[in-house]
């Protein structure tokens, strides 16, 4: 740790990482069960109710945007605490909603200063760990921040029974509160701000995205959440409408898929001791391009094994996670607000596409779900064939057979 948290320790600020890479699922998944009742009681289409998570993605992507690169100007925690104050206020509009379209109105602010904090979570991460040790405190983090998709929709399943979908966001609302108490004995970690004009904090985005092993490597993962977000889109239509199953039944199944993605990164940890991430990446790659193959022929048979191949695909998805992020966190020394922003909004952005692509036509969603898959899966196994020995790629990502001063994964020079 190379900032020390004296009011937090090293379990608060595991825990205060965890809250702040919470803030997605949380935020996406809670409220995931009452989608089908929502549809009915706004009396509305599913592609409008699925615009309160479109409208939620791409405000939260380009939220990262703004609020990454600000934070090098600002400091960490201004920002955290400016993005943590318009969440909890429009989490609290959320549920005062009286239509589907002020939600819809209401989820965007909500989803500008989520984005906020997560991305200065993540900066918070490079600010403090480097090399492998940054990896196994990612892949910690993420271990339990996945947590959250397991717990949400079950306890939304429960909110719903006693009381409406209006409550789910007080709950969002008070979860705010929690994460500005635990910033509020957070300590900067931003070693050194930046003293340009405010204006110019956003073209470090321009400057990163120059860096082209940057945007390479970027373009192959963020590919990957599209299948994951997809898969959030659909999941209580095709459980609770295709399926007949109830609600409390789909938040259990989507908990089952929740819990499979939480051992994707101790499982890459594991993995990685004895296989070369290289091979690792490659075959996730393959994974969900078989995994989409396996939805086309099996999917639309039972819930349980349109759960079964979900769950494998997600697992692939979420291993790809670690060892994607801390391999483009690698490819730049300075502007980690900015190299952090564009990889959460590439990921969401593509990632709300994902949910439009598969729910653009709701004729056969499971369907639709397998042909993302399967296109997804075989373009970024070619893209990652033809980069996968280039020295910015193997110089960088550790290998257990290598020397200790390799596996330290020290950062390469600037481009």
């Amino acid at each position: 740790m190379k900032v020390e948290q004296p009011a937090l320790g090293k379990m608060g600020t595991l825990i205060l990482l965890i809250a702040l890479g919470a803030f997605p699922p949380l935020t996406m998944d809670l409220y995931l069960p009452a989608l089908p009742q929502m549809t009915e009681m706004f009396s509305t289409s599913r592609a409008m109710i699925n615009l309160t998570l479109g409208g939620y993605l791409v405000a939260f992507a380009v939220g990262m945007l703004f609020w990454g690169p600000l934070s090098e100007r600002t400091g960490r925690k201004p920002v955290l605490f400016v993005a943590l104050g318009i969440y909890i206020v429009a989490s609290m509009l959320c549920a005062a909603s009286f239509s589907v379209e002020v939600l819809i109105a209401a989820r965007i602010p909500q989803g500008f200063a989520g984005g906020g904090v997560t991305v200065v979570g993540t900066a918070i991460v490079k600010d403090m760990f480097d090399g492998r040790e940054r990896e196994r405190v990612m892949a910690r983090v993420m271990s339990l921040v996945l947590i959250a998709p397991m717990v949400a929709p079950v306890l939304g399943a429960f909110l719903l029974k006693i009381a409406s979908w209006r409550v789910m966001f007080v709950v969002l609302a008070l979860f705010g509160g929690l994460a500005a108490a635990l910033v509020s004995q957070y300590r900067e970690t931003l070693a050194e701000k930046s003293t340009g004009p405010f204006i110019k904090s956003w073209n470090r985005l321009g400057v990163v995205l120059l860096n082209p092993r940057f945007a390479f490597l970027l373009v192959i993962f963020a590919a990957a959440p599209m299948c994951l977000m997809a898969l959030i889109g659909i999941s209580a239509y095709v459980y609770v409408d295709r399926f007949g199953m109830s609600e409390q039944a789909f938040s259990f199944l989507f908990a089952f898929n929740a819990a499979c993605a939480m051992i994707g990164p101790t499982l890459y940890l594991r993995l990685s001791r004895s296989i070369a991430v290289q091979t690792i990446i490659l075959s996730c790659f393959g994974v969900i391009a078989l995994g989409g193959l396996a939805m086309l022929a099996f999917g639309g048979l039972s819930p349980f094994g349109f759960a079964a191949i979900a769950a494998t695909t997600t697992l692939a998805v979420i291993i790809l996670r670690v060892p994607g992020a801390n391999l483009l966190l690698d490819q730049q020394l300075r502007d980690t607000g900015s190299a952090a922003a564009l990889i959460q909004f590439s990921g969401t952005l593509l990632g709300a596409a994902g949910i439009l692509i598969v729910t653009a036509s709701s004729h056969d969603l499971i369907r639709n779900y397998g042909v993302l898959l399967v296109a997804i899966g075989s373009i970024c196994v070619a893209m990652w064939l033809a980069v996968r020995h280039r020295p910015f790629v193997a110089d960088t990502l550790f290998r257990p057979d290598a020397p200790p001063a390799y596996q330290a994964n020290k950062e390469p020079e600037m481009p």
